[in-house]
């Protein structure tokens, strides 16, 4: 691999450089423009001997390393006595690389080190950790902080904190937790490291948790007090839990610190607004913004997406070609979504099939299930069907998914909804959701044999619906609602209004969707008292009993809201003059006035 860098041998017998030639040599380095320069200086310092100076030898090795790491690795290969401090600039500069190659060259330069009989010190670990980190190598990882242990470091700030990045990329969070917990002494770039794991893992929760405690357990102190990279990971757990009320907290507490505000900050911020159902907010964000990425465009393309606003986000694509913002791969799935909440069928398949020709990004998976779900949605069933068979790819379960939807909605033969489900369970052997979107198919047709053979089938493998949980902020604190939920303080009052709610639904001529509660295998009368139990209904009633005059009811949900809930949450919001911003697992519905945002295409 480094063949074609290897330096000339050092001539015999060279009298020892002069002060002024390793003075000369160094104040070549610091103003070296090119990596034919740097070889340039590399060969004077060869022909003057000052190569063979340990510090010269170094600074040389740096400066390489910053040009061109295999020529770097060269210089180091031909240094007559190579250190710690050699090896460990060499890991770093390969850690610190954007190719994966360079970075799995820094674990293997770290074994290396050892064969060589070199030790490492404290420095070496930090910049191999971030190699693993970055390849998942947790095995590596694991077996370097055995080492850490032998070596007595376990007690150094630095290193524990590389180990919980380590542990945290690689998804192994209760052990970072656990190595956090036990650290005798934090930084600020532990709460950060922890903290930010917990939201790359989707446990929002537990990151706002680890908030609270960092600023009791470290007030008074700098390792107590956020920076702007704390902030941006409470920000986007904020969004993910769609927590406003504490994400404006967030904002505002960032502006009033003076924290310095940059493009990652910002995207934060945005994507935190439309996910807790605020768009004006993010719209608002976004046209402030004065330095915008490609993450920028897609965050506010995938934010009008899933609130249905598919011409804004026609809008926004044109803007980000005219500000020379290169659109990726990730872009035409927010275009591609968008199109299919909006129905925009035409302009979806413009948009696919404009991506090779006009982009140069071939179609992925993610772009396929788009396309689905699009056709699907829009009731072209036997050409999304056609599509499928057409991949140049295998299709994976959520493209089945989004067929078997599509069925469901179109009333389409029963033929397609059972292949569909049938690939699914291929895939995954354990998916609920295909069981219920069969038996929906089912009941559809009035097929109640089938409806109850598929939940036999499920009861015979153990595999159990995945239970309905619905949040909703109030005051600042996030209430989280299961269906039938009975546990929460309020729960008396809640049931109460959910009386009063009834009442109101039956006067205007409320009748429930039985089909809708395909799962429940009793009388008609017990699937209607089902319905009124779900989640949302509870968030909802729950909602009415404390909201502030004037302000929305947000509800999220982890599951895709159920046709009779849509309904009754339409007339709710007439009934009750509110209005209901529900995020549900595909997108966001605005309830005001009896009719919903997504007008009924969904």
């Amino acid at each position: 691999m480094h063949a074609s860098c290897a330096s000339p041998p050092l001539p015999p017998d060279l009298p020892p450089p002069s002060p002024e030639a390793k003075r000369q040599c160094l104040k070549l380095l610091r103003q070296y423009n090119s990596v034919r320069q740097l070889r340039q200086i590399h060969a004077y310092m060869l022909r003057t001997g000052v190569s063979d100076d340990a510090f010269s030898a170094s600074r040389l090795l740096y400066f390489s390393c910053l040009a061109d790491l295999s020529y770097a690795s060269g210089v180091h290969a031909h240094i007559p006595h190579r250190n710690t401090f050699s090896w460990n600039t060499l890991i770093r500069a390969h850690a610190d690389s954007n190719s994966p190659l360079a970075k799995q060259e820094a674990i293997l330069l770290y074994d290396r080190m050892l064969r060589d009989g070199c030790c490492f010190d404290k420095f070496s670990f930090p910049f191999v950790l971030k190699a693993c980190a970055f390849l998942f190598a947790a095995s590596e990882g694991l077996q370097l902080h055995a080492q850490i242990l032998k070596a007595g470091l376990g007690g150094d700030v630095f290193v524990n904190n590389s180990l919980i990045h380590m542990y945290a990329t690689c998804g192994s969070m209760p052990a970072a937790r656990v190595l956090f917990d036990k650290m005798p002494e934090r930084s600020l770039v532990s709460w950060n490291v922890v903290i930010e794991g917990y939201v790359l893992e989707g446990q929002f929760d537990e990151a706002l948790q680890l908030f609270k405690r960092m600023q009791l357990d470290g007030s008074g102190n700098s390792a107590g007090t956020p920076d702007r990279y704390t902030m941006q990971s409470v920000v986007s757990a904020c969004g993910g839990l769609g927590a406003l009320a504490l994400g404006m907290w967030a904002h505002c507490s960032v502006v009033r610190k003076g924290l310095q505000v940059g493009v990652l900050m910002e995207n934060a911020l945005l994507e935190m607004y439309w996910r807790c159902g605020c768009l004006v907010m993010a719209r608002q964000v976004f046209d402030s913004m004065i330095e915008r990425d490609v993450s920028t465009f897609n965050a506010m393309i995938f934010g009008l997406a899933m609130h249905g606003h598919g011409k804004e986000a026609i809008e926004v694509f044109a803007a980000m070609k005219v500000t020379g913002v290169k659109p990726n791969s990730i872009t035409f799935v927010g275009i591609l979504s968008a199109c299919s909440h909006a129905g925009m069928i035409d302009d979806g398949r413009k948009y696919f099939e404009c991506m090779a020709k006009d982009y140069g990004i071939e179609p992925r998976i993610e772009h396929y299930g788009c396309m689905v779900d699009l056709l699907g949605r829009a009731g072209c069933v036997n050409e999304a069907a056609k599509l499928i068979s057409n991949m140049p790819v295998e299709p994976d379960a959520a493209i089945w998914r989004s067929m078997l939807n599509a069925c469901c909605r179109n009333n389409a033969g029963l033929e397609y909804s059972e292949l569909a489900a049938k690939r699914i369970l291929e895939l995954e052997d354990d998916s609920s959701g295909a069981f219920v979107l069969l038996s929906k198919a089912y009941a559809s047709r009035s097929r109640w044999f089938d409806v109850g053979a598929v939940r036999k089938v499920m009861t015979g493998r153990g595999i159990t619906k995945q239970p309905g949980c619905s949040s909703i902020e109030i005051d600042g604190i996030v209430n989280e609602f299961l269906a039938g939920d009975s546990t929460h303080p309020q729960s008396e009052q809640i049931y109460k209004k959910l009386d009063l709610i009834d009442d109101r639904l039956n006067s205007v001529g409320y009748v429930p969707d039985r089909t809708q509660a395909v799962m429940v295998d009793e009388y008609d009368h017990v699937k209607g008292d089902s319905l009124r139990l779900h989640s949302e209904r509870l968030a909802i009633a729950f909602g009415l009993l404390n909201r502030k005059q004037n302000v929305p009811i947000r509800i999220m949900k982890n599951l895709r809201v159920c046709g009779d809930c849509h309904h009754a949450a339409k007339l709710i919001s007439d009934l009750f003059n509110v209005e209901i911003i529900m995020r549900d697992r595909v997108r966001f519905h605005h309830f005001k006035a009896g009719a919903c945002s997504c007008m009924d295409y969904w």
